[in-house]
């Protein structure tokens, strides 16, 4: 007597088991891969030394950008100013 209380079902009528297996794999996979996606979105493709478009920076770029956000002081802006465009 094969049925749902003998376990018969579980491997000898389609292997239903497995697809309780891909549907757990795709219950956390899914989630996963849109937090990676999301991740990926947010932060870019931003590389050291490079804007989000990809054009290299130069010092002085990033000087004038801490600069704009107010990291150092006027003071400091000039000097090291002077000092990359000496080189």
């Amino acid at each position: 007597m094969n049925g749902w209380n003998h376990g018969d079902w579980m491997i000898g009528s389609g292997g239903w088991m497995f697809f309780g297996w891909l549907w757990m794999a795709l219950v956390w996979l899914i989630p996963i891969l849109l937090l990676f996606a999301l991740g990926k979105y947010l932060l870019g493709n931003i590389q050291l030394g490079q804007d989000r478009n990809g054009h290299s920076r130069t010092a002085l770029d990033i000087l004038d950008a801490a600069y704009a956000r107010g990291e150092i002081s006027r003071e400091d802006y000039l000097q090291k100013r002077e000092d990359l465009q000496k080189k």
